[in-house]
């Protein structure tokens, strides 16, 4: 295997700093980088106030946080959709620990935002994200499926396996499941509004599942769609499912970065 040359790590390391001082200041950003080498509240985490959200985030050492960060904040994936305006209703399917949640509450100070995540871990610290925000969000602990079913999470590595990669997977016959799968048609029904104004979509892969039946009493109920599809899962090809669900239903569809953006 080959080694790394030494002024590449340096080099990473310093446009990773970067980065985050552009969006935390050199100040919180060098201590934060200090207290990582020196491993200062490592069992604890750290909290980062991005200037993009109204409310610090909690980071866990050791764990996909960091690079879930830099993706929102630093590399600014959701850029694309700074130009929406009256957004109501936000469903964050597949939230992880709540950043896009926290992002798009902070830029629309009116939307309530329905945030769903299976994985535990990942939820509580969702929970803790996202509790300064108050009655304008609901949390799910579950999964976005075709429709209601018992799920639970799959032990199979996907991708890099860490935590912004969980899969989830129908039960066997002789599971109980860990957790509800949930069609976004009851999701939007149950938060009252009429119309969901962004639907952004990151379910490693699950997509092909959700946009495979049942998705047209939905669909043109949606504004803005946001998905990051996958086509190397064992749910099948995401975009396949997801581009013959869209089709004909009045769509202009565009790409930036990872995501797939189809707007009204």
């Amino acid at each position: 295997m080959a080694t790394v040359p030494k002024r590449w790590k340096l080099r990473a390391r310093w446009n990773r700093f970067r980065g985050l001082a552009s969006v935390l200041g050199v100040r919180a950003a060098a201590g934060f980088v200090l207290r990582s080498w020196l491993r200062v509240g490592r069992g604890a985490g750290a909290r980062l106030h991005p200037s993009l959200v109204a409310h610090p985030l909690f980071v866990r050492p050791g764990t996909s946080d960091l690079d879930l960060f830099s993706q929102i904040f630093v590399q600014r994936e959701y850029r694309c959709l700074d130009e929406l305006e009256g957004v109501h209703l936000v469903i964050d399917c597949g939230a992880n620990v709540g950043y896009s949640s926290a992002h798009f509450l902070s830029r629309h100070p009116g939307c309530h935002v329905i945030a769903v995540e299976p994985e535990p871990g990942n939820f509580t610290a969702l929970q803790r994200n996202l509790a300064p925000y108050g009655n304008r969000t609901t949390l799910l602990r579950a999964a976005v499926w075709s429709h209601p079913v018992r799920l639970v999470l799959s032990r199979t590595p996907y991708r890099d396996g860490r935590e912004w990669a969980r899969q989830v997977r129908l039960c066997g016959p002789d599971e109980e499941g860990d957790l509800e799968g949930i069609d976004i048609g009851s999701l939007l029904a149950a938060s009252g509004h009429e119309r969901i104004s962004l639907l952004k979509i990151d379910i490693e892969g699950a997509e092909a599942v959700v946009f495979s039946e049942h998705c047209g009493t939905w669909l043109d109920r949606v504004d803005t769609i946001a998905i990051e599809l996958h086509d190397d899962s064992s749910f099948g090809s995401g975009s396949g499912a997801f581009h013959s669900a869209i089709a004909g239903r009045g769509f202009r569809i565009s790409r930036s970065g990872e995501l797939t953006i189809c707007r009204r």
